[in-house]
């Protein structure tokens, strides 16, 4: 079956007469007949019978159309996409963020982004690392924004910004000398953990192996503000990235980098046969210049 044919097909099953089909397809009655008689020539079965006037789909049509339905759908994404592109500034981006970006940073830079480009769509997938590749090797999104990549054949990277680990805790609940946590301090301490949280849970846990520095994993959470939020309602303390700390600030809680430096990267990744569009590298300079302006506050 070719695809006029179930393109006509498809506004006969929604319409119910070969004349509407012919105006919303924008062509003459007789070349709407003619083309569902061939579909049905060459597929061998009626997928229409008459009555009373109107044009009542058999149950091969029914069934010939659950499997349509999702063609079209796609195709009207498409042609959304296409409308997108064809105007001045416009276009797509089908985005995956780690949840803690997601919190703040990211969708500043989207707000901004599209104030200068409002003809520009987003689809925004919140993952977590290893969801993410599998995102973009499946092509459900189209650009990933994250902290370490993990390495992987298909895949391209460019790092965007740096950022660091910050020790989350009550303001009376430690006295540490200058604008920095020593680590130290968390020994044999209860500690709302974060080393499932992927690559960056593995910076904090290199850090304290190399230093011989252990403490009580009371919670071992998976995402970055559930740790913070946590930690706000206990009263505890905890281990999380700068970004989810500034976007998490509470009163009577502070929040220092620590000592040493835990630092990460973030970074953009893509399929490498598949690079950012045009209007995808504008978002990333955008992104780029609001990771390093929200680094720069207090």
């Amino acid at each position: 079956m070719r695809f006029r044919q179930l393109e006509v097909f498809h506004a006969v099953y929604l319409h119910g007469s070969i004349s509407a089909a012919a105006r919303a397809l924008g062509v003459s009655q007789p070349s709407v007949s003619k083309t569902l008689h061939h579909a049905e020539d060459s597929l061998g079965i009626p997928l229409f019978q008459l009555s009373r006037g109107r044009l009542i789909p058999t149950d091969e049509a029914h069934a010939l159309m659950r499997e349509a339905g999702d063609l079209f759908e796609r195709l009207d994404t498409l042609q959304q996409t296409a409308r997108n592109l064809a105007q001045a500034g416009g276009g797509h981006i089908r985005l995956g963020i780690v949840p803690s970006l997601a919190l703040d940073v990211v969708p500043q830079a989207m707000a901004q982004f599209r104030r200068e480009w409002p003809r520009v769509t987003f689809e925004v997938h919140t993952h977590h690392h290893d969801d993410l590749v599998r995102s973009l090797i499946g092509r459900e999104i189209d650009l990933a924004i994250a902290y370490t990549p993990p390495p992987h054949p298909r895949l391209t990277h460019q790092v965007l910004a740096e950022g660091e680990l910050v020790v989350l805790y009550p303001d009376k609940m430690f006295a540490p000398a200058g604008d920095r946590f020593p680590l130290d301090l968390l020994a044999d301490r209860d500690v709302i953990g974060v080393a499932a949280t992927g690559p960056i849970g593995d910076v904090l846990t290199r850090a304290a192996r190399e230093r011989g520095l252990a403490f009580r994993e009371t919670v071992s959470v998976q995402t970055f503000f559930i740790a913070a939020r946590l930690a706000q309602l206990e009263g505890g303390v905890t281990v999380i990235d700068e970004f989810t700390a500034r976007a998490w600030a509470a009163p009577g809680f502070r929040w220092l980098p620590t000592d040493p430096p835990l630092r990460f990267t973030i970074s953009w990744t893509a399929l490498e046969e598949r690079q950012p569009s045009r209007v995808a590298r504008l978002f990333l300079r955008t992104l780029e210049n609001t990771l390093v302006e929200s680094r720069r506050q207090p």
